[in-house]
């Protein structure tokens, strides 16, 4: 029987000490090995307003160090079924954002011939476009749950087509996405047209708007996420910003009307037996919130998408 690797503990060693890694897990040179990874893309070059996403890895892997492996509200226990480890981060190309999705894409390609699911720290939401291509290369186009206060499928940015506001526009162009089943859930605020949302609708996209989630339990709707997505395989993506910034302020595009933090945990929880393939929690800019505690939501968040993995049973003993 294999030795899994487990968080340090709290007792073994105090929470502001340790390794800097995800969870105070043990760092590896790269995904073999592996069940699933934690990786950082240090990326803000994408950003169209207020930048500090580059920052973001850093931070939520800080603020990991408070979580504990033993999920007590679903009994999931990912270390005990799973091998995990912090491969570090994506050595991007800072001055080039173009060159950075074709460094992406070539180290998520590495990631995946490894058979490991990514849990993908950001990073602005540029990455998730190289991501979804070379999922796309192993799964076929696939199923994706979409979770933030914007659409982010502009055709183009300053004349530019690779952008934050850009990622799901060219993953559609790629090829990327299994259009009945893709679930964008939270968008909100003002926008230039009806288009801004109805691009997706027009896609056969589900675009769950957040006024639709204000004052009631998300799990009604994942349960239909769920029965559509099957055993498809499922892409999340999980922009900070989808949260009220009473809650996550640290992030550059706020929107104010936005998701709860429980909302937020009834939709990763919601994801439970799908065949996810990859994930990623982005645009946490720690500049923006100084008490890190964006930067903590996210970390428990990505914790969350652990724990709802394949083989990762729920209810735990």
């Amino acid at each position: 029987m294999r030795s899994l690797n487990q968080p340090l503990g709290g007792n073994d060693m105090p929470r502001f000490g340790g390794p800097a890694t995800m969870m105070r897990l043990p760092a590896h040179e790269s995904a073999e090995g592996l069940d699933a990874c934690f990786v950082g893309i240090p990326l803000d070059i994408g950003t169209s307003n207020r930048p500090g996403t580059r920052l973001g890895p850093r931070q939520i892997r800080d603020e990991s160090r408070m979580l504990r492996p033993y999920n007590m509200a679903t009994g999931a226990a990912p270390f005990d079924h799973i091998q995990v480890a912090d491969i570090g981060d994506v050595p991007i190309n800072t001055f080039d954002l173009k060159k950075s999705v074709g460094i992406i894409e070539t180290f998520y390609d590495e990631i995946l011939s490894n058979r490991a699911i990514p849990l993908t720290l950001g990073g602005d939401h540029t990455l998730t476009w190289p991501i979804l291509k070379a999922m796309k290369k192993v799964h076929g186009p696939v199923a994706l749950i979409h979770v933030d206060a914007h659409a982010d499928i502009n055709e183009e940015m300053f004349g530019e087509k690779v952008a934050h506001g850009c990622p799901f526009r060219r993953a559609w162009e790629d090829g990327c996405l299994d259009n009945d089943r893709v679930f964008q859930i939270g968008l909100r605020g003002t926008g230039y047209s009806r288009d801004d949302f109805d691009w997706g609708r027009d896609r056969g996209w589900t675009v769950i708007q957040a006024e639709e989630c204000w004052y009631k339990s998300l799990a009604p709707l994942m349960q239909q996420v769920r029965e559509a997505v099957q055993d498809r395989p499922v892409y999340i993506s999980f922009d900070i910003d989808s949260l009220d910034p009473a809650f996550a302020p640290g992030t550059g595009t706020v929107e104010p009307g936005g998701l709860s933090t429980w909302q937020a945990l009834e939709i990763v929880r919601g994801c439970r037996d799908l065949n996810i393939v990859g994930c990623d929690l982005v645009e946490v800019s720690p500049p923006y919130d100084p008490t890190g505690n964006t930067a903590l939501i996210g970390a428990n968040l990505l914790y969350e998408m652990l724990c709802v993995l394949p083989n990762v049973p729920q209810g735990a003993k």
